[in-house]
């Protein structure tokens, strides 16, 4: 297998994409930063390159992303945005179609708790636990992953869903997966650092695992 050594990433600036971002460049990936606003990234070092692009146009996913090894994205519209939904979905099948146009394989998502099971036939997007104003945006990436991402057969995707509680904290390095269910610590709580959550990022990154298919984090 190819070592991965050049990741393109969306999404660089937010909360969990400078998390991901911190945690490949400490792991000496060439890293070119995909952003909005190039001015939020703060960090200097030789192997980070900072982009700024619009990542709901195809020709412009596709030329940031040529000569990668693996795409990760972060992206999100903002959670205050109003248009959340329709905006998740349709740059996240822009970001696909534009990752396939450049001819790269792996794709690396950061995914939502939304869908996950949390009892037999109950996911959480649907349990009437999410907060309303946060509804929309966890119901837009559960509904990318189960209706579209579910479908992609050319791309060797994974769709990385993170804890419901997921809060910045300290790198541990330690962690437990799973898949498509919830899953809780001995007392009961679901929820990771974002610093965890990271490093398992780029562990899959580095030695990949997991292949079109979604998987799920907790310590």
């Amino acid at each position: 297998m190819k070592k991965v050594k050049k990741v393109v990433l969306i999404g660089a600036s937010g909360f969990v994409g400078s998390a991901i971002l911190n945690e490949a460049l400490n792991r000496d990936f060439e890293v070119t930063a995909v952003v909005r606003h190039p001015e939020k990234i703060k960090i200097e070092n030789e192997n980070l390159k900072v982009v700024k692009a619009d990542v709901s146009s195809l020709n412009e996913v596709a030329e940031v992303c040529k000569g990668a090894d693996a795409v990760i994205s972060a992206f999100n519209p903002g959670w205050s945005n109003p248009n959340i939904y329709d905006e998740t979905i349709k740059v996240y099948l822009t970001i696909v179609d534009g990752i396939k146009k450049a001819g790269i394989n792996r794709f690396l998502m950061v995914g939502g708790a939304g869908s996950l099971f949390i009892a037999p036939g109950l996911r959480l997007m649907d349990s009437g636990e999410v907060p309303e104003n946060i509804l929309p945006g966890v119901k837009a990436l559960g509904e990318f992953y189960l209706n579209f991402l579910n479908k992609e057969k050319k791309v060797d995707w994974v769709f990385f869903s993170p804890t419901a509680d997921m809060r910045p904290g300290v790198r541990t390095g330690r962690y437990r997966l799973s898949k498509n269910d919830m899953i809780i610590d001995i007392v009961g709580n679901n929820h990771i650092s974002v610093e965890d959550y990271a490093a398992a990022m780029i562990d899959e990154l580095e030695h990949p695992k997991h292949h079109q298919e979604r998987f799920t984090i907790v310590y």
